[in-house]
């Protein structure tokens, strides 16, 4: 099943259907993410209305999720960031799957629109797969994770490459370079659609990413050096995962401007570039970029001589 959340156009009202045949089957009331805190049904009536797919405004399918984390999956990705920092691939890689904690409150869905970082002058795009968590636990052992997934999801980590850069030099973040958007959907594809194509826990599923219709990235989900299984059980150790909590995969290999070089590929992102980031059998997941929020504020040097007024 794929299960969207969209406005119902004759009220306004926030709604989770079943997508079917460019068509949206009515659910019930709430986003995907309120249904699965309330533990309600995902399964639609049959007399339910149904509305057409190209006339609805889709939002993401969990807009609000409890949580969002992010790992670092893909070894040819990670290689080459820290190629491009001069450093060797870390044994660590090996040892963990690492991630870091994203903003649930700057969540956005299909066709909107992203504000650029404030400040910053490289803006990225990172294509990955995500998960959604169906059912809470904590302890999660690998071979019973995917009993905790409801789906996958199209995810693009935006990423400000300068002020990433700056900040992580003192070794903790990302924040500031990462925290302003993360966009998923079209719609969220359960598991049970995609068995047909899950070997040794890692779904055989190409990627791509466009800019400005451009292909820039291909690999493939199955890349991924650490599976979905693992990183669960990885993040629910000593910690609770809950309904609706979402996971990204990190960037697969060639899918940002960062590993691909900006001079390769027409430079940063800039207001008016489209980003298409498409994962077979998931959908493609479109966003334009808008200008930066000018109305930010940046920390005064504390070191700096006071300032008197004439």
């Amino acid at each position: 099943m794929q299960l969207a959340t969209f406005v119902v156009p004759t009220t306004g009202m926030v709604a989770t259907g079943a997508v079917e045949s460019g068509t949206v089957r009515l659910i019930g009331p709430g986003s995907l993410g309120d249904r699965l805190r309330a533990q309600l049904a995902l399964k639609p009536a049959p007399d339910a209305p149904v509305y057409p797919l190209n006339a609805l405004r889709l939002l993401a399918p969990v807009p609000e999720p409890p949580s969002v984390r992010d790992f670092y999956a893909f070894e040819q990705h990670v290689r080459a960031a820290r190629k491009l920092r001069g450093l060797e691939m870390s044994p660590t890689f090996y040892e963990l799957p690492v991630f870091y904690f994203s903003n649930p409150a700057a969540i956005f869905g299909p066709d909107a629109v992203i504000p650029m970082a404030p400040g910053t002058q490289e803006l990225d795009f990172e294509l990955e797969i995500g998960l959604v968590i169906g059912r809470g636990g904590r302890n999660i052992p690998v071979e019973r994770a995917w009993e905790h997934v409801l789906g996958l999801t199209i995810m693009n980590d935006w990423s400000a490459r300068d002020l990433q850069r700056q900040e992580m030099k003192l070794n903790l973040g990302p924040a500031k370079g990462k925290d302003f958007a993360t966009s998923i959907g079209p719609w969220l594809v359960t598991l049970d659609e995609l068995r047909d194509r899950l070997e040794k826990d890692r779904h055989d599923l190409t990627m791509v990413a466009r800019v400005n219709r451009r292909e820039l990235s291909r690999g493939n989900v199955k890349d991924a050096y650490w599976s979905f299984p693992q990183m669960i059980a990885h993040a629910s150790r000593g910690a609770t995962l809950r309904p609706g909590d979402l996971i990204g995969s990190g960037t697969v290999g060639t899918g940002c401007i960062l590993e691909r070089r900006p001079e390769n590929t027409g430079g940063w992102l800039k207001p008016g570039d489209e980003v298409e980031c498409e994962i077979e059998r998931l959908g493609i997941l479109r966003n334009r970029i808008a200008a930066p929020d000018e109305s930010y504020h940046l920390l005064p040097d504390p070191n700096a001589p006071d300032t008197v007024a004439d």
